[in-house]
């Protein structure tokens, strides 16, 4: 699925390749011609909008949104889990997904930064790709909803990933994240408190989720399993290196 290809692009950090890709991504978006015209509109103007930014103006954008405002953090279990010793090893399960699909990815970004699973789902079966993507639709609809109270135009892309999967959502899991402190990257003291560390917890509990919801890394991994009526394509050929546009970023 190039579309979720040209997502996982848009994104990343912004660098001088993604400027120049600009009519390539407007193309793959028509040609695959599986968004309907509102969403591939709104797309590609975002699509414009980063390449007729100077360079460090478009990633200093990108740095204040998704870097420096957890609320807008593009780690998914970053919204499910927080600092909690869950992570970690939804972490492990979310490679381990990768890998027995037959994919690494590359180490400059950890298994749940959105870009790289949006990438991965790209690479599966239509029908197993949407139902992977629909599987953390909950943190994609608040990361929606907090790009739209800014009048961001990367608001355009979630709203097209939550079309696509069409997911049903469930409105505690929502309201639980709309509950999550969402301040502006210029209010500092506000941003101190956001990445304040959360206390690791042991025993009986821990492993609840700050969300009381059922954890990611146990859904993605019901992923590898073709939908009903449908077989997985057998895999073949040599393993595959996923790689995104991102560099690291300072």
């Amino acid at each position: 699925m190039k579309t979720l290809k040209v997502l996982s692009a848009l994104l990343a950090y912004p660098t001088a390749e993604l400027q120049a890709a600009a009519t390539e991504l407007k193309a793959a978006l028509e040609a695959e011609h599986i968004l309907a015209r509102p969403f591939v509109e709104s797309i590609s103007a975002l699509i414009d909008d980063i390449a007729s930014r100077d360079l460090i103006d478009a990633q200093e954008r990108y740095v204040l949104l998704f870097d420096r405002t957890r609320s807008l953090s593009l780690h998914l279990f970053e919204h499910v889990h927080g600092e909690s010793r869950d992570r970690g090893q939804a972490m492990v399960d979310l490679l381990k997904v990768y890998e027995d699909a037959g994919y690494t990815p590359t180490a400059t970004e950890l298994p749940d930064y959105l870009p790289l699973f949006l990438e991965f789902a790209a690479t599966r079966s239509p029908a197993e790709a949407l139902e992977l993507i629909g599987q953390p639709g909950h943190v994609i609809a608040a990361l929606r909803e907090r790009l739209a109270k800014r009048k961001s135009a990367y608001e355009a892309v979630f709203a097209a990933l939550l079309a696509l999967t069409r997911t049903r959502l469930d409105d505690a899991h929502i309201a639980a994240l709309r509950a999550e402190p969402d301040p502006e990257p210029d209010d500092l003291e506000a941003l101190d408190q956001a990445w304040e560390e959360e206390e690791v917890t042991f025993g009986p509990g821990a492993a609840a989720s700050d969300c009381g919801i059922d954890t990611l890394s146990a859904k993605l991994r019901q992923a590898r399993r073709p939908a009903p009526g449908l077989e997985a394509p057998p895999m073949s050929g040599p393993r595959t290196i996923i790689t995104t546009s991102a560099t690291p970023r300072t």
